[in-house]
């Protein structure tokens, strides 16, 4: 066994198997070369000749000569150099140029020939340049994008059949790119035409390698060892790959989808896939004719799912979407209403149906939506009363059963978009006599056992009276004006009866005053013939007199009325004065007025007196608490009021409301503006443009005021119904800031809100939360002593209160008490943190507050500390079970400051991990609480930025958009933090995955508005503005569209493209009074009078809202000339 020879090592396969191999005899080894034994340079290289294709073998006729010189060449191998043009001496003549550049021409072709026809017997290279590609490529690579090759030539033989022979050739070629051929630079990438067409056939066949159908079960504590090469390459056959073209997999897909709706026919997310697959093929049709039959196919089987879960909405809701792209306008209306007949209490189908209805031109009138609206308002309240009623617990319990509570809030959310669809067409008078009369109907009706026509009749009586109503000065509220009503009835009862029982005695017959009254006026009345006689021709002659009058004015002012009734103004900048007059008009005309007034005697007044009628189809009863608190929100932000954040960003009523936007609300914008304030200060470049410069303010100063005005009086009289609210307080108190600042600007130094602040703390001294709201209006201001003395007070004072209230209130006071000092002071003052640790230390002991002396000791800092811990432990209880309050989240907030001041902010973020992973990810998701708390975590995390590395704030910002994707004050943050760690492209680029990903008005507006600021190209925002309006959700949208076309005017001042963007947008949108009077506010220089003529009768075909005639600016225009 000694004695024998050791077998021959194995010979080691090429890198390059397309060449061919010469045959080397095995050499003894170098042991200078002994570092080439390593194993690392040993692999098993015939993975590579199983994966690499084999090009068709083309015999051809070999000499004697060429093998001789192939023979020589793989002997000796050459190595030449092409010549430098610095040792041309001669470079000065033209003729010499034209030929060194043939010899350089020639001279690469043959060092490239000799690289693909002959192989080194050197096996190693020194790369001095250290191209990373060719380590990727295993050789001497000089390209910057892999090629396209072809897998196994030999089987696609329908290619074969499908090309020419010379294609062919082109794409087995493997000459270089940096060769200069101009068809090899065209064609030798997959993105190339040839590449394309070949990829979009039919018959191209693909390959698919497909999963195991029982995939290995292997737990989690298994260890799971790391696979060789070699037997990884073993496992994978070719019996597991499999080769099919586009139509092979739609016969392979259809009949999986087939096999899984029979066994699983009530799985409607089987036949969301099949529907879905049905676009997918849609899309590669090339002929319309297919492309409709696929249509066809697609509804069909949408159709035999709707039969078989008939309860599905998302089913409903494809089918229709479905029929939306085949059926007419009458006859899609006719398929939704029998849908909605069907399904009746579904919010979902209700409010797409609206939609659709909104955005179809065609059909489109305001009067028509406004009946939709209301027969969806009564459906939905039909199946709440239905559900109420079937409800086996007591009136309570089926208040708070969460099903009714949830269809509560939905018909809330209904209600207020037909309030919102009122004011933008133009009916801001109606819009807001709806939110009165509901919120009477809803929060003050008496306390009486009434049917609801009772109820209605019963509230006909007050809206009928001049009693005040919600908003307006001296209201009481219904159930309170009704008893002082019944209180002053039976004042006059009893007068009439004392009155008569002092009367005395027999008087005598006397005739009745009504009777007597009646035999005058029968005298007075003339006869027949004497009103046939004289009164006849009396109003005709009035008329036509008053005719004359009028023709003979405007003849003076130079208007010809015969002529001008069947033309147009032909002056444009009428029409520009017009839209302005018009758009002062609904700014001052939005309070209702009453029929007894003196503005409603005229006749141009009557449409702002609101009767019954017109608010009586819209109202309804709700009697959980969650509804009555979303009504009074939505109100106060519908009128422009300062709100804290009281719903989830995922929630409907947050992405409808975001939907339905014309202009930027207070919350957004706040976002945007810092967002524009960050990329402006730390992008040193071209200064951009604000979204809010963009679209402008129309709203007057005298507007903002009354409406300010408006909600303090409505927000006082809520606090009867939802009493020590501090969300509602903190309302009240901004609205009166902002209508004391707004009158008078030079007091603004003296915090406006103190006077009515000491009112309501007098009127309820046990309401500490109100005295904390006031005391943070006095750190706005600046007025940090007074601030104090009132947050000293309320804790103080707390102790006096039942022990549930202290849990309750406690938690938020000393949170805010701990924010305001930290925001007063620098970031290195020590009195601010120190004061900040002595409030938390207060708190977290349980020990009764004392105003501050001193930092705490170390020993208070470890007995607050531990007392924090133990109230997250009781609280952590809770929150399993789904009860996540204010009280809670403060708590949370309040520790992690604590350490965050006393430990450090990693200690502080381990409190807020602790805190997330006691919640699901679902009910994470939809609680407004938690996604205020996780803001709260952001703001911490980015005040230590520098000590972080930016990839974890980074992550914490992009984990949170996963959760909370429609939140801006998350995308905010985003931009914040990569305006300081990375490049504006990846920024671009991250922003337009969450556009793809989750389609939204917010996304795009900050997308938008980073753009701007950045001062990016007009083809960059274009494309953004455009993808946006494709999308099918965001195509409705008013604010994108008056976005676009205000980029046009005033950026790009494009107005050829603006008046386009115009027509397509009054059509997407032709419910928007704003957009439009945009085009004749920016368009008037582009668009004809006749245009500008007919625009407007179209606005009065749709029955939008006009305040003003175009006569009354001519006459205004002649008067002052």
């Amino acid at each position: 066994m000694d004695e024998t020879e050791p077998p021959p090592p194995p010979q080691t396969p090429s890198l390059f198997p397309l060449l061919s191999q010469p045959s080397l005899s095995p050499q003894p080894p170098n042991p200078n070369n002994e570092w080439l034994n390593n194993p690392s340079f040993s692999i098993d290289l015939s993975i590579i000749n199983r994966t690499l294709p084999t090009p068709p073998e083309q015999p051809q006729p070999e000499s004697e000569s060429e093998s001789e010189e192939e023979k020589t060449t793989s002997a000796r191998p050459r190595y030449e150099l092409v010549e430098s043009s610095a040792s041309d001496h001669d470079s000065n003549s033209q003729g010499n140029r034209t030929t060194k550049k043939k010899k350089k021409k020639r001279k690469r072709k043959e060092v490239l020939s000799q690289r693909n026809s002959t192989v080194h017997a050197k096996e190693y290279y020194f790369d001095s340049n250290a191209d990373r590609d060719n380590l990727a490529f295993g050789s001497l690579y000089r390209m910057d994008v892999a090629r396209y090759k072809l897998y196994n030539s030999r089987k696609t033989s329908g290619l074969y059949h499908f090309l020419s022979n010379q294609y062919i050739s082109s794409l087995r070629g493997d000459n270089d790119v940096d060769a200069l051929d101009n068809n090899l630079r065209s064609g030798g990438r997959y993105w190339s035409p040839k590449y394309t067409i070949m990829e979009h056939h039919k018959n191209f066949k693909r390959i698919r390698i497909p999963a195991p159908e029982k995939p290995l079960r292997t737990l989690v504590t298994d260890f799971i060892p790391l696979s060789d090469e070699s037997s990884s390459s073993e496992s994978l056959s070719w019996s597991a790959v499999v080769e099919e073209s586009w139509e092979d997999e739609v016969l392979r897909k259809t009949r999986e989808f087939n096999k899984l709706t029979r066994e699983s026919p009530h799985d409607e997310k089987v036949w969301l896939a099949f529907a879905e697959f049905q676009d997918k093929v849609s899309n590669m049709q090339t002929h319309k004719g297919a492309r409709v039959q696929t249509l066809e196919k697609k509804i069909s089987i949408l159709e035999k799912a709707t039969e078989l879960n008939p309860d599905s909405e998302q089913l409903l809701l494809s089918l229709m979407n479905a029929y939306r792209s085949r059926d007419s306008t009458d006859l899609l209306i006719s398929r939704w209403e029998k849908i909605l007949v069907q399904n009746s209490g579904s919010y979902k189908l209700w409010r797409e149906f609206l939609l659709v209805l909104q955005g179809e031109f065609s059909w489109f009138k305001v009067s028509e939506m406004r009946k939709m609206y209301a027969n969806a308002i009564r459906a939905l309240f039909g199946s709440c009363n239905k559900q109420f009623r079937q409800a086996e617990k007591s009136a309570t319990a089926a208040v708070r059963d969460p099903s009714i509570v949830q269809l509560e809030l939905c018909l809330v959310d209904t209600f207020t978009s037909l309030c919102r669809f009122e004011w933008q067409a133009g009916y801001q008078e109606l819009a807001t006599s709806l939110f009165q009369a509901e919120i009477e109907y809803s929060l003050f009706c008496p306390s009486l056992l009434l049917t609801e026509q009772s109820k209605h009749r019963l509230f006909e009586y007050f809206w009928n009276s001049n009693g005040a109503r919600v908003g307006e000065e001296g209201a009481l509220g219904w159930a309170t004006w009704l008893e002082k009503e019944e209180e002053q009835r039976k004042t006059i009862i009893k007068e009439e009866l004392s009155s008569k029982a002092d009367e005395g005695g027999w008087t005598g017959w006397s005739e009745p005053l009504s009777k007597t009254q009646e035999f005058k006026e029968a005298d007075e009345e003339p006869t027949l013939g004497d009103v046939d006689e004289n009164t006849s021709d009396g109003p005709e002659t009035d008329d036509v007199a008053q005719e004359d009058d009028t023709d003979a004015l405007l003849k003076m002012l130079g208007i010809d009325a015969a002529a001008e009734a069947n033309g147009e103004v032909k002056d444009p900048t009428a029409w520009n004065r017009w839209s302005k007059e018009e758009l002062a008009r609904d700014a001052d005309q939005w309070l209702p007025l009453r029929a007894a007034s003196d503005d409603a005697e005229n006749d141009e007044h009557l449409l702002r007196v609101i009767l019954f009628e017109d608010v009586s189809d819209c109202l309804f009863s709700i009697n959980s608490e969650e509804a009555r608190q979303s009504l009074v929100s939505q109100f106060i932000d519908f009128f422009g009021g300062r709100l804290p954040q009281w719903i989830s960003t995922n929630s409907s009523s947050w992405i409808e409301r975001s939907l339905s936007l014309e202009s930027l609300p207070f919350m957004i914008l706040e976002d945007l503006n810092r967002e524009h304030g960050v990329l402006t200060r730390d992008w040193n470049g071209q200064m951009g443009t604000s979204l809010e410069h963009l679209l402008g303010t129309s709203d007057a100063i005298s507007m903002q005021t009354n409406m300010m005005k408006f909600l303090r009086n409505a927000s006082l009289l809520f606090l009867s119904v939802l009493p020590q609210n501090y969300k509602l307080e903190e309302a009240i108190l901004v609205a009166e800031e902002l209508t004391n600042t707004q009158m008078n600007a030079s007091n603004s130094h003296i915090t406006p809100c103190r006077a009515l602040a000491k009112n309501l703390i007098k009127s309820n001294r046990q309401d500490v939360l109100l005295c904390g709201v006031y005391a943070r209006r006095e750190a706005v201001f600046g007025n940090i002593d007074h601030a104090r003395k009132v947050f000293d007070m309320a804790l103080l004072s707390i102790e006096g209160l039942p022990p549930r209230e202290i849990q309750t209130k406690a938690s938020i006071l000393y949170l805010w008490y701990a924010e305001v000092e930290l925001a007063h002071g620098t970031p290195s003052s020590e009195e601010s943190a120190s004061r900040a640790i002595h409030i938390l230390s207060c708190f977290g002991c349980g020990a009764k507050y004392s105003p501050y002396r001193c930092q705490p000791s170390s020993l208070q800092q470890l007995r607050a500390r531990q007392g924090f811990k133990e109230l997250i432990r009781i609280s952590r209880s809770a929150w399993a079970h789904g009860i996540i309050d204010d009280h809670s989240t403060a708590l949370i907030c309040s520790a992690a400051l604590f350490e965050d001041l006393t430990s450090g902010w990693s200690a502080a973020v381990d409190i807020f991990d602790q805190a997330f992973t006691m919640v699901l990810p679902e009910r994470r998701r939809k609680s407004c609480h938690l996604e205020l708390l996780f803001n709260y975590y952001i703001n911490m995390l980015w005040k230590h930025s520098s000590e972080l590395r930016p990839s974890k704030l980074w992550d914490y910002i992009v984990k949170g958009l996963q959760v909370y994707p429609f939140s801006t004050f998350l995308y905010g943050a985003l931009v914040k933090s990569g305006c300081l760690h990375s490049s504006p492209n990846k920024l671009r680029w991250i922003l337009d995955d969450y556009c793809h990903r989750e389609p939204s008005v917010v996304v795009w507006l900050v997308s938008l508005a980073f753009e701007l600021s950045r001062g990016g190209t007009k083809h960059r925002v274009r494309a953004l503005l455009e993808r946006g309006l494709e999308n099918e959700k965001l195509r409705n949208s008013v604010i994108l569209w008056r976005c676009y076309i205000a980029y046009e005017c005033d950026i790009t001042c494009n107005l050829s493209a603006a008046r386009k963007v115009y027509f397509r947008a009054i059509h997407a949108c032709p419910w928007s009074k704003k957009l439009w009077l945009d085009g004749f506010l920016k368009l008037s220089s582009v668009l004809s009078p006749k245009e500008l003529s007919d625009l407007q009768e179209v606005m009065r075909d749709k029955e939008i809202n006009l305040r003003t005639d175009i006569y009354e600016i001519l006459l205004q225009d002649e008067m002052e000339s």
